[in-house]
């Protein structure tokens, strides 16, 4: 159980480092109509709601995906 879940932080790790490394156009993460930014003069506070809830959902169903006998 805890082999699988090693190889799939590591095929996480891989993907994001390879979207990084070829520089896809990643704009949209933080900008979903549920990602709330507030400014209130010098600081800036920002919850990225709908981000969080899309990247758990995924990781919950690749999660359940690996960890099916």
């Amino acid at each position: 159980m805890m082999g699988r879940l090693i190889i799939l932080i590591g095929v996480c790790l891989i993907i994001i480092g390879t979207l990084i490394t070829l520089h896809v156009p990643l704009h949209w993460i933080g900008n979903l109509p549920g990602d709330f930014s507030f400014e209130w003069g010098q600081t800036r506070v920002y919850v990225p709601l709908a981000t969080s809830v899309i990247f758990s959902f995924v990781l919950a169903i690749l999660i359940f995906m690996f960890s099916r006998r």
